[in-house]
């Protein structure tokens, strides 16, 4: 007998640390919806770490390395709609999250020359999490986009 397991998105109501970030990227809403479901590790992981498959419902598991450290990240994806929106939860460790499960939204919206990625970051439990959160996301989709426009000449 197999349990279903019901698809619940983290309790975050009374965390109210919220960020949002806009960006035009020059790259398909397909190429970016692919990436963030099943292709972190050609723009965020560090090489051989990625555990995804991209489904509701299923955990994923990835390392990045700054600084010869590593920061864990974990998570498990809440909402997809392929080439428009992905929702999953995000959980790093000390300098991240702090162990709390906080939720990432990505909505793409394709336009005449490429996609508007719009990331919104929700449930952080403290401003100073949340700031550096902020910090960071414009230089990550900065790299993202190097990286998959990069990858997409390589495979033309």
């Amino acid at each position: 007998m197999t349990r279903k397991t019901s698809i619940r998105p983290p309790d975050i109501p009374s965390r109210s640390f919220t960020l949002t970030t806009e960006r035009l990227m020059l790259i398909s809403a397909q190429r970016i919806y692919r990436a963030w479901t099943k292709e972190f590790d050609i723009w965020f992981a560090a090489p051989g770490t990625l555990m995804m498959e991209g489904e509701v419902n299923t955990p994923f598991f990835f390392e990045t390395r700054f600084e010869n450290q590593r920061h864990p990240h974990y998570g498990r994806f809440v909402r997809l709609r392929r080439n428009r929106l992905v929702e999953m939860t995000w959980v790093t460790g000390e300098g991240g999250t702090g162990g709390a499960e906080t939720l990432l939204t990505v909505e793409l919206a394709p336009r005449e020359k490429g996609t508007m990625l719009r990331l919104t970051h929700a449930g952080f439990t403290s401003e100073e999490s949340m700031k550096r959160h902020e910090a960071a996301w414009p230089t990550v989709l900065e790299q993202m986009e190097k990286r998959l426009s990069g990858s997409q000449r390589a495979k033309r």
